[in-house]
This record gives C-alpha cells, structure tokens and sequence, in this order.
C-alpha cells in the first residue's frame, strides 16, 4: 500500500482552447475544461447520460504542449493529480476548489493515431 499516491486519469473533451498564460521567459500555465461522460440505464431501463466537467491546469513543457496541441473539442487521455484549494472573496467568503493538475497526456484524434507527452 506504499505504492499508492494521489493519481487521477480522465478520458473526456476540451470544452474551449487553453488558456495560456505566461510568466517571464521560462515558465507557462495552461487551463482548460475537460468533459466527461458518464451513460447508464435507470429503474424505468431508460438510458440517461451524465457529463461532469473538470478544471485542468498544466505547467512548464506540459502547458507549451497543450499549447501547441489542443483546442476546443479535442479528445484526450489525461494523468495527473487532485488539488483541493481555498479562497476568501472580496466580500469575506470562503470558497473551495478542486483542480487536476495535470502531469502528461495524449491526444486521441479521430483517424486513431495518437499523439504523447512525456
């Protein structure tokens, strides 16, 4: 059980571009929302489909890649790990988040090919 760590994987679809943004020369952050899709079939044996949405943040290389790589509607199989955060807003309140930060990931196009960041 020393083995296991904090280690998510999702297969789902970018809901807009990356959102890159840039800090000095050397360093980049990519967010996006990743869509997944969850079917099964209710008491009445209908079928409902369930779609949850992530935030995703990538940083360094990883961000230049998804960068160069990544758009709206790309399908990808993505590794990474969860981030839960708090926050205090202008008015006092607290809020939490929870983000993948994601550590590597591939493309998975349409023709089956694929492409891989390591």
């Amino acid at each position: 059980m020393n083995t296991l760590r904090n280690t998510v994987s999702l297969i789902g679809r970018l809901g807009a571009d990356p959102a890159i943004t840039q800090f000095g020369d050397k360093n980049s952050l990519a967010r996006f929302r990743v869509a997944t899709n969850e079917a099964y079939k209710d008491k009445k044996g209908e079928w409902v489909e369930n779609t949850t949405w992530h935030n995703v943040v990538a940083w360094g290389k990883t961000a230049e890649l998804c960068k160069q790589l990544l758009k709206k509607g790309s399908e990808i199989v993505l590794e990474g790990k969860l981030v839960n955060d708090s926050y205090e807003t202008k008015e006092g309140e607290k809020r939490y988040k929870t983000e993948v930060t994601m550590r590597e990931f591939m493309v998975l196009n349409r023709d089956k090919s694929t492409v891989k960041n390591k």
